[in-house]
């Protein structure tokens, strides 16, 4: 038998078989090839917006205008009055302007470095001088006034040395915390004063001082 006749005889199967045989190829190629790789998924993510920072506005302080003061020198300078200078300037600018010291002047009891207000009184002791009961002291950065009238009323009356504390004691003019606590002192060791003249038997207190003091102070 010839292979053309075997051909034409057995046509119809040799098509079946090769159809077969590339389907079957077909498929193992499928399942041998790898599957095709998805994409990655590139997610985005939103970039926060940026904040504006608003910078708090600046507070500028204005500085204070020096002002107009008056004041009033007395004591021992060489010309004592009143005098206008600037809230800026200090009581050794007024005691300048006034014309300066006197010889007599007690300098170690002014605060020259304290500054002006207006309606200030400034007194200038001479040496070993206590300032009189009418006037102002200034010293130690502060004013004050002291006066009889004041010392009495805020005892309601005389000052009782025999009970007085020592607080009560320095209201009165010419007594500072040494001579108060003098005359505690006194009144603890020797007794209670019998009368008001008893009080120059402490040590620091005179007959100038007393005479200031005699009004103000009482034994009852």
């Amino acid at each position: 038998m010839d292979i053309k006749g075997w051909l034409e005889k057995y046509k119809t199967h040799v098509l079946i078989a090769t159809g077969v045989c590339a389907f079957g190829l077909y498929q193992l190629s499928e399942e041998e090839a790898p599957p095709p790789s998805e994409p990655f998924a590139i997610e985005e993510t939103a970039l926060p917006a940026q904040e504006k920072v608003t910078a708090a506005p600046t507070e500028v302080k204005v500085p204070e205008q020096p002002q107009t003061v008056t004041i009033d020198i007395k004591g021992a300078v060489k010309t004592p009055g009143i005098y206008s200078l600037s809230s800026e300037e200090r009581i050794n600018d007024a005691v300048v302007k006034a014309g300066g010291f006197q010889k007599e002047a007690d300098r170690t009891t002014v605060n020259l470095a304290q500054k002006l207000q207006d309606e200030m009184v400034i007194y200038i002791p001479k040496v070993g001088e206590e300032p009189p009961a009418t006037a102002p002291a200034v010293s130690g950065g502060t004013t004050s006034v002291q006066t009889a009238s004041s010392n009495s009323g805020e005892q309601g009356g005389a000052v009782n040395i025999n009970t007085a504390t020592s607080a009560e004691l320095q209201e009165l003019p010419g007594i500072g915390e040494a001579k108060a606590q003098a005359i505690i002192d006194y009144r603890e060791t020797t007794g209670a004063f019998a009368q008001a003249e008893d009080l120059k038997n402490v040590s620091g207190i005179g007959d100038k001082t007393f005479e200031k003091l005699q009004p103000l102070i009482t034994v009852n």
